[in-house]
């Protein structure tokens, strides 16, 4: 059952039997790893059997009343986070899943079965089989410190297939289920809080914390708990059983959004609404074998190998970035300046703010600009606070930090200065002169630019090697990429404290390179770049529109277009045609799009994945008419061949180090789809690599079967 090259770190359950009163004997069944480390409990082949035994003697206890209830819970901060996601992946034959999918029934069949109570108490973390297990349990209580709660995965290319899928919507109701199993891992992997678990029905209740002096030690409250229910003191009420069109109305809300997601390469969420319906008429052991077919369907294709390599870079690769500087002390940052008030500006000094607690300077070049621009960064923190985003008292604090001014010697203190001024590398080489002249030689002087050379900016300052590209992603506040831009005379130190404010700011930081437009605006621009070519040389928009679904983005390239503003799209296609040569094409319809303002979509305000594209936008196209217009199958191959060979050149040119991170910067910056692994195996996977560069990023078998 064990596939071979994987070494199982295993779980391990362990009995302890403790006298209640008013409930007899209770047996507590830890879950916990066998090497006694804090990491979080999964189980593979070797933890399963032991879960099995152990609960095999603890059904024959049970049998011959030697126990009264039992208790199921884990250690540290982590009840059980579910599988083994490295057996997963090394796993070679669909004859491996299905053993380990049964073995995974076989452990749930038989704490839904046991002759006694059970109680899974909740202490942390309880994921994906670990939820699953829980949920075969009568009751389920949670630790109010407990932080995730949910099934993640068809966030990964998975379903729930240890009996998830059958046995939540007969618990919480076919509209709960969905959400925790179909809703929450298609947006970004939301998972519940205890107190949302218990709005759902999903828990029974939140505990207390434990009394310090509870001989029960943590486990008091989850006793008293139990007390309470087997002497009727505590009452659990459960969700009344759905009818036909409850059930009806929760599959159909969620089958436009699995079909969009087929359409784009990811089956999971399809395949898991389609087990659920199934489960839904079937007894308990004949949906859990529609669940095992489908877990083996699933774990044997390329999608689930893709997102389990994009997901150990998220876990793995974003905590300890590639690149920053070892053994070098970041320099102290007790004050920052940011040139600029504007949009982007504003965004950085409340992020600096909150992320740093340090007081952070505005500066602009006239008093209305500079109050306006704070006024917004004011008006975004009374937005924050609405929202339940910050605290009240965090918000006073934070509001203190900020100020602006139109004095350049006020920010002679500052540590740090980030420029976040008009994307024009004269404008920004002038401001930076300007700065050297007052703050001290230490100062790390910081950009935001998008696209434009480092290197660049800092020629003829004094002390070049203290600059260094901070590139944020608007909006600054929810996305989590930055860009470390390294110019040609930055230091350790200096690169070192760029990672360390990423850190604080709780962003993931890439490496790079100072080239143009760096990793995700090269390639994203590439893309686009390829689109508009198309359409100037007679590929219509609906064409152009459809060509790219294929690939699962987050969004059309018109919809991207409008979101990115034609206007910057043009500024930094031009920059990069200048920098790069004529693979970026010029797009005379573009620049008429901005010259008339007209835009790509129907949409009031911010565009979304779902605003309808404007198809007599292709009108201004069309200034390079071919013989015979690509279609959507030959454009999205041209697509596909253009980001190869762009990700190569990212590679050869040393921009990044790794195809890892130009995946990582594409997921996180570009939102470039889980499922597709990032795009270096999409890449390998659709042959564009090959076919475009002669060799695959990589070897057979890291993102795919």
């Amino acid at each position: 059952m064990t596939p071979s090259g994987y070494t199982e770190r295993a779980t391990v359950l362990t009995p302890d039997d403790v006298e209640v009163p008013g409930v007899g004997t209770v047996t507590v069944l830890t879950l916990a790893p066998e090497d006694g480390s804090d990491r979080p409990a999964t189980l593979g082949p070797l933890g399963l059997a032991d879960v099995e035994r152990v609960l095999g003697e603890t059904t024959r206890r049970a049998a011959a009343g030697e126990i009264d209830a039992v208790v199921l819970t884990g250690s540290g901060r982590t009840f059980l986070a579910g599988a083994d996601l490295h057996l997963v992946r090394t796993v070679a034959d669909r004859d491996q899943v299905l053993q380990l999918a049964r073995a995974g029934h076989r452990v749930v069949a038989a704490l839904a079965d046991l002759p006694v109570p059970t109680l899974a108490y909740l202490n942390g973390t309880v994921l994906g089989g670990g939820l699953e297990l829980a949920l075969a349990c009568d009751y389920r209580v949670a630790a109010p410190t407990v932080r995730a709660i949910g099934l993640p995965e068809t966030y990964l290319g998975l379903l729930p297939g240890w009996g998830g899928c059958t046995t939540l919507p007969r618990l919480v109701g076919p509209e709960a289920a969905l959400t925790v199993i179909i809703d929450n891992p298609a947006r970004n992997n939301r998972t519940l809080g205890p107190h949302q678990a218990l709005d759902i029905g999903l828990v029974d209740a939140v505990l207390t914390a434990a009394d310090p002096g509870d001989p029960a030690g943590p486990l008091g409250p989850a006793l008293a708990w139990l007390r309470g229910v087997g002497d009727g003191t505590t009452r659990v009420v459960r969700p009344e059983r759905a009818d036909d069109a409850a059930w009806t109305q929760a599959l159909d809300a969620r089958r436009a959004l699995v079909a969009a997601r087929a359409a784009g390469d990811a089956p999971a969420l399809a395949r898991a609404l389609a087990t659920v319906e199934a489960a839904r008429s079937l007894s308990r052991d004949e949906a859990f074998v529609v669940e095992d077919e489908a877990l083996a369907d699933l774990v044997m294709t390329d999608q689930l190998r893709a997102g389990l390599y994009a997901f150990d870079l998220l876990t793995r690769r974003a905590r300890r970035p590639a690149g920053r500087p070892e053994d070098v002390e970041p320099r102290p940052v007790t004050a920052v300046g940011i040139a600029g008030a504007g949009l982007m500006a504003g965004q950085l000094a409340l992020l600096l703010a909150r992320a740093l607690r340090v007081p952070v300077t505005m500066r602009d070049l006239d008093t209305e600009r500079a109050e306006r621009g704070l006024a917004n960064v004011m008006s975004e923190i009374d937005r924050a606070v609405a929202r339940g985003h910050l605290r009240h008292e965090d918000a006073e604090s934070i509001r203190l930090l900020l100020r602006v001014t139109t004095d350049l010697d006020d920010l002679a203190g500052a540590d740090l200065v980030v420029e976040a001024v008009f994307e024009e590398l004269d404008v920004k080489r002038a401001v930076f002169a300007e700065l050297e002249a007052v703050v001290a030689p230490t100062t790390i002087l910081a950009t935001n630019t998008s696209s434009l050379s480092v290197t660049a900016m800092a020629e003829g300052l004094t002390y070049p090697e203290r600059v260094v590209g901070l590139h944020f992603f608007n909006p600054v506040a929810v996305m989590p990429l930055v860009e470390v831009v390294r110019a040609q005379e930055t230091d350790d130190a200096t690169y070192a404290t760029a990672f360390e404010i990423a850190q604080q700011a709780r962003k993931t930081a890439v490496a790079v390179g100072d080239a143009p437009g760096f990793v995700v605006n090269r390639l994203l621009l590439r893309l686009l770049g390829e689109v508009l070519g198309a359409l100037e040389e007679g590929t219509s928009v609906a064409d152009a529109d459809a060509a790219l679904r294929p690939m699962g983005l987050p969004m059309g390239p018109f919809q991207l277009l409008e979101l990115v503003g034609a206007a910057v799209a043009q500024h930094v296609l031009v920059t990069l045609r200048t920098n790069l040569g004529e693979r970026y094409p010029d797009s005379p319809g573009l620049a008429e799009v901005v010259r008339s303002g007209r835009s790509f979509v129907h949409a009031e305000g911010r565009p979304t994945a779902s605003s309808p594209v404007d198809e007599s936008i292709g009108a201004l196209f069309g200034s390079r008419p071919a013989p015979q217009p690509l279609g959507p199958e030959a454009l999205l191959d041209r697509v596909r061949d253009a980001l190869a060979e762009e990700t190569r050149s990212l590679l050869d040119e040393g921009v990044v180090a790794d195809p890892r991170d130009v995946d990582l910067a594409m997921i996180l910056g570009a939102g470039w789809p889980i499922h597709l692994g990032g795009i270096t195996p999409y890449l390998d996977r659709t042959g564009a690599a090959e076919r475009a560069t002669g060799r695959r990023f990589h070897e057979p078998g890291v993102a795919d079967v």
